[in-house]
């Protein structure tokens, strides 16, 4: 058998288990039904099925189960629900894109500059090993570059965007870097103790993005939108304190608590006319600031 067969065989198997737990006789019905519409020989024994189970952990890092008390297996997503949403999100990806070999009339990619994930591998052993890293770094809004020696803490997304938060050993505070923004990384010979008052998810509990402002107090924030506008924010919502106020025909009223950062300030500008922000007043009123320069610039 192929390679390809093996792969697609994974994918069924895969896609099987996600909708429910399922018996192995199941797994075997439903391998049956997908050799006849795919014309491929997708049978195996339950031996063949124990060295999928292996391999699929090892290409994507899906465990597959088995429950001894009701006899079926069934994929486990309780530890790390985030994480795995985003291995089935690249599993999903990979299946759509090994359908065929000529995708460029189908499929289009956005262009953009690579986003720092070549340091993934390197960072994230520095992180779980406790150990220093070194590396040149540029801020957007210096031309400057500078040598940073930090401890790696824990590794954070925002929009695509990949950053280590880390204790910048220059002046011992926690900063988040981004990976796209660094070069030059040494993973150094040197160990740190993880503080033990430090908590990754407390941390960033009130943040939107990945900016938290030392010394502030998380803000009472309550946003009004068009109720079309609404439609999305439910389907995606700004933070994890999103709580609804008011769903009906006309308006989507929601009340969220975090840091107003840049990032989140940016945030609302983006949603124009859809939005109207209700509290805090400061809030209000730096919006209302930024909208009247921005009209005043398109204007002269």
């Amino acid at each position: 058998m192929s390679k390809r067969e093996s792969i697609a065989r994974y994918n069924i198997i895969i896609k099987k288990l996600r909708k429910r737990p399922a018996t192995f006789a199941e797994i075997e019905e439903y391998l049956a039904l997908e050799s006849e519409i795919q014309a491929y020989n997708f049978n195996i024994s339950k031996r063949t099925f124990q060295r999928d189970r292996d391999d699929i952990r090892s290409l994507y890092n899906i465990d597959i189960l088995f429950d001894f008390s009701k006899k079926v297996y069934y994929i486990d997503f309780d530890e790390q629900p985030e994480a795995n949403e985003r291995i089935l999100e690249a599993f999903d990806t990979f299946n759509a894109l090994n359908l065929t070999d000529r995708l460029s009339k189908h499929i289009h990619f956005e262009k953009r500059k690579p986003q720092g994930t070549e340091h993934l591998y390197g960072v994230l052993h520095a992180i779980k090993n406790q150990i220093q890293i070194k590396f040149v770094y540029q801020k957007y809004w210096e031309d400057e570059l500078t040598e940073r020696i930090v401890e790696p803490y824990a590794l954070k997304e925002f929009k695509n965007r990949w950053y280590v938060l880390s204790k910048d050993l220059g002046d011992d505070k926690i900063k988040s870097f981004a990976l796209d923004r660094l070069t030059d990384l040494e993973i150094l010979n040197k160990k740190f103790n993880f503080p033990k008052d430090f908590d990754v998810n407390e941390h960033y509990r009130y943040c939107f993005g990945i900016i938290s402002p030392n010394g502030h107090q998380p803000e009472d924030v309550i946003l009004s939108f068009n109720a079309f506008q609404g439609k999305y924010i439910k389907s995606l919502p700004l933070h994890d304190s999103q709580q609804i106020l008011i769903d009906n025909e006309h308006e989507l009223r929601i009340q969220l608590k975090l840091f107003i950062t840049h990032d989140f300030f940016m945030e609302l500008l983006s949603f124009g006319e859809n939005l109207e922000v209700l509290k805090p007043q400061s809030l209000i009123d730096d919006l209302k600031s930024t909208v009247r320069n921005i009209q005043s610039i398109y204007e002269e």
